[in-house]
């Protein structure tokens, strides 16, 4: 059985996804988020060809891309049927019609009382839904080909011009860091407790949503302690190698290359274009 990567951990590559200048990757996700929020149905559509042809450059699996949506799973659920669900449903017969796509269908559809669905708001959930995943899978691919410790000296460089009004710059990108260290973290010990909590009998997926909840007390309890724990140690180790934030050194020093820079700005107007257009 192979090592499974937790989701959130870098991954060693040699890929073009993972040496493009940090800098560069970050100015592309602000540029696919902002175009993620501009467009229609093409547009998505185009962007998930495009993030599925950015896992397949940087050779990392499709599972590791889905294993990220298990924490967003109520969210896309709740998104989902606070658009497909209505309280104020009418009967078929007297429910006007809205064009979905290439057919007319009705506005409603009454299944008890008040309460039906919409099925242009079925269309509606779906699309935001998948805005969600696309943002998710983005994300996530940034973290598998990038380090911790690109990302955070990437920050430090573009946030240089704030040190001017007194913004802690370093600060900032450290903190920014190590919440994207604990990810993986949380994830591969969320997962631990609940394999330790299976093995003494606990059951997650049956029972009624209450009985689910209460199941999942005996996981967050100890997972919370354990953040904490790991908290502390951090910061006794930051204490104790006298880290003040200020005076922070590099062992490389990447200057932003010509091509890389094309890249980034070429793809990322190309990117917000076709949130625009499409």
């Amino acid at each position: 059985m192979g090592i499974v990567t937790p989701f959130g951990q870098y991954v060693p590559g040699t890929s073009l996804v993972h040496h493009l200048d940090t800098r560069m990757k970050l100015l592309l996700l602000l540029a696919f988020v902002v175009a993620l929020f501009l467009s229609g149905w093409w547009g998505i559509l185009v962007l998930g060809v495009s993030v599925a042809a950015l896992y397949v450059a940087a050779e990392i699996p499709f599972r590791m891309a889905f294993r990220g949506m298990k924490p967003v799973l109520i969210i896309l659920t709740f998104t989902f049927l606070a658009n497909a669900l209505t309280f104020a449903a009418l009967p078929i017969d007297q429910a006007q019609t809205v064009a979905v796509w290439f057919f007319e269908a009705p506005e409603s559809v009454s299944l008890i009382g008040g309460f039906g669905i919409r099925p242009l708001g079925i269309i509606n959930g779906l699309y935001f839904a998948l805005r969600i995943v696309l943002l998710v899978c983005i994300t996530s691919l940034l973290t598998y080909t990038t380090s911790i410790v690109s990302i955070t000296d990437a920050l430090i460089k573009l946030m240089r011009p704030l040190a001017r009004l007194k913004v802690p710059v370093e600060d900032v990108a450290t903190m920014f860091s190590i919440a994207l260290r604990f990810i993986p973290i949380t994830a591969e010990e969320a997962e631990r407790i609940m394999v330790a909590q299976s093995a003494r009998g606990a059951s997650f997926n049956h029972g009624g949503p209450i009985k689910r909840v209460k199941a999942w007390f005996p996981v967050m309890v100890p997972l919370f302690v354990s953040l904490f724990r790991r908290a502390d140690e951090i910061a006794a180790a930051m204490e104790t190698r006298c880290y003040i934030g200020k005076g922070r050194t590099h062992v490389r020093d990447d200057k932003l290359d010509e091509v890389h820079l094309a890249i980034g700005l070429i793809g990322a107007l190309a990117i917000i274009l076709v949130g625009i257009l499409l």
